[in-house]
């Protein structure tokens, strides 16, 4: 059997690790706890972490620039925690490469409900298994455009030079929906559907940050972008030119 997703709660709030220490062993998770940007550098270091439940205020340290270090070497799953006035801190942690983010004060409910939607997105697909293990012969989705190639089945993007991209599980996921429906113009809540399902509220911000981040890696101009160009009021359209490989 596998072993359950493992867990790492970074607070230094001792009541908040207690809590959600507890209760997300009682729904089944590994779950670790550090109280500082330090233990949870060792923890990292140390263990297999699946996802990180990282609180943005902590005591004498910056929680965006420790989510920046984070997924500077990582792919972790990232969910930062964050009060809720703090909108422009979502919306940074997002550029820097979390995966969600919850408002405090939160439902443990919806620290659960984040928790298994971030961890299914991070989790290969079946076809990506089966890709693996038959090799490269066998038949996978891949969409090129412009020289790039994007592996659906693998989750892989390369880029005309042939070097590997990485892209967080979201920052893929759009990037997938938007080359699957090139020249249509897709509303954000669409695009939310596409890659969450109804997992997400109205408040959302974290598809205008996933483009930002997109458009940095694939666009010569990231600010006069030819690929993921915006629809004034209404979306998103991908302009790339779609070739099926």
């Amino acid at each position: 059997m596998s072993e359950p997703p493992h867990i790492l709660i970074t607070d230094d709030d001792p009541r908040i690790r207690q809590m959600l220490s507890r209760y997300l062993e009682s729904e089944g998770f590994r779950v670790s706890t550090a109280e500082s940007g330090t233990a949870m550098r060792k923890a990292l270091a140390s263990e297999k972490i699946d996802l990180v439940l990282l609180d943005l205020v902590l005591a004498g340290e910056d929680g965006l620039e420790l989510a920046r270090e984070i997924r500077a070497s990582s792919r972790v799953g990232i969910i930062m925690v964050t009060g809720r006035s703090d909108i422009i801190d979502m919306v940074v942690g997002l550029e820097v490469g979390a995966d969600d983010y919850i408002a405090k004060p939160f439902q443990l409910r919806e620290v659960l409900a984040r928790t298994r939607s971030v961890l299914r997105r991070l989790q290969p697909s079946a076809s990506t298994e089966t890709a693996k293990a038959v090799g490269p012969s066998s038949r996978a989705e891949v969409i090129g455009f412009e020289g790039w190639r994007l592996d659906i089945s693998r989750r892989e993007l390369m880029s005309p030079e042939g070097q590997e991209v990485p892209l967080t599980t979201g920052e893929f996921d759009l990037l997938a929906a938007m080359a699957k429906h090139p020249g249509r113009v897709l509303s954000r809540d669409m695009l939310m559907d596409l890659t969450r399902g109804r997992e997400w509220d109205a408040l959302d911000r974290s598809i205008d940050a996933q483009v930002v981040r997109l458009r940095r890696k694939l666009e010569a101009d990231p600010k006069n972008p030819k690929l993921i160009k915006s629809v004034r009021g209404a979306g998103y359209v991908f302009a790339g030119r779609i070739e099926r490989m």
